[in-house]
């Protein structure tokens, strides 16, 4: 991280916690034969895990009184059920969407709240295992965010063909917005991929520039708690107070970011999936 004998610089210390551990660096700015192995390991950990607590709590299910897990997990999927009949109006279609949209829920919230792990703490027992770059948030990578967001792309596609028939798709693709004339096709198809390409864009982008800048906020609440030893007493004293605070309450603040954003996420999800059942 820096050289051998010298504490690195601030920018040095970001720069290296803002690096992936990749199998190659890339060669240009959209370069898709890299593969960032820290955020594809965290992104399936954590995957696995929210579906085993699912899962857990389905298994202990009981008529009784519920105990507290059981209690959270069964407002959480009232809470998700509740809004798909809202956005999505065939019962059908609902028991695929509302659980892949609690799915979608639970993941996006645990790989956000990685976040509110100490800044160094899984990069240091990387570095105590030979892996010299690692960073921990998922959603803090581009890819990851835009990858969840052509899922959700691909299952819209999908629910478009499946409820008005691929003839009725393409149809609509060359006759909305504006209107079925001959004149107005090309018009209409431009519209259409604009509206997809935009739509998967903006969901993946929203849910990235947020956890990246919550991460770097981190990063620099974690260098003001670093620099107290390189200035005077009393300014040592001031930044050690000052990084103890700015870290609570920024933890407690991002607390509310990772739970929105993920709701976001799930409910920008339902509206796509609701828009491709609805005919123009």
């Amino acid at each position: 991280m820096a050289a051998e004998g010298r504490a690195p610089t601030a920018g040095e210390y970001i720069v290296h916690h803002l690096t992936h551990l990749q199998n190659h660096k890339p060669s240009g700015p959209f370069d898709m034969t890299v593969l960032n192995y820290d955020s594809l390991f965290y992104s399936i950990l954590l995957g696995v895990l929210g579906c085993f607590l699912l899962w857990k709590a389905a298994r202990k299910a009981t008529s009784g009184v519920p105990g507290r897990f059981q209690a959270a997990v069964e407002i959480l999927v009232e809470m998700v059920d509740s809004q798909a009949k809202g956005i999505v109006h065939n019962a059908q279609s609902r028991k695929l969407v509302a659980p892949l949209a609690l799915v979608v829920f639970v993941w996006i919230f645990l790989m956000n709240a990685m976040d509110l792990l100490p800044v160094d703490f899984l990069p240091v027992v990387g570095e105590l295992m030979g892996v010299h770059y690692q960073r921990v948030v998922p959603t803090a990578d581009l890819s990851i965010t835009m990858g969840l967001s052509a899922g959700v792309l691909l299952v819209c596609l999908v629910y478009n063909v499946k409820i008005k028939g691929l003839g009725g798709w393409v149809h609509e693709l060359f006759s909305a917005p504006f209107g079925a004339h001959p004149a107005l096709w090309i018009p209409n198809f431009l519209m259409q991929m604009i509206e997809f390409v935009a739509k998967t864009v903006s969901h993946g982008m929203r849910l990235f520039g947020n956890m990246y800048a919550g991460e770097l906020i981190f990063l620099l609440i974690a260098l003001m708690g670093g620099a107290w030893a390189s200035v005077g007493v009393g300014t040592g004293i001031g930044l050690a107070i000052g990084h103890i605070i700015a870290g609570s309450v920024w933890a407690i603040f991002h607390l509310i970011i990772i739970t929105l954003q993920a709701f976001v996420f799930m409910m920008l999800t339902l509206v796509y999936i609701g828009q491709a059942h609805d005919a123009h």
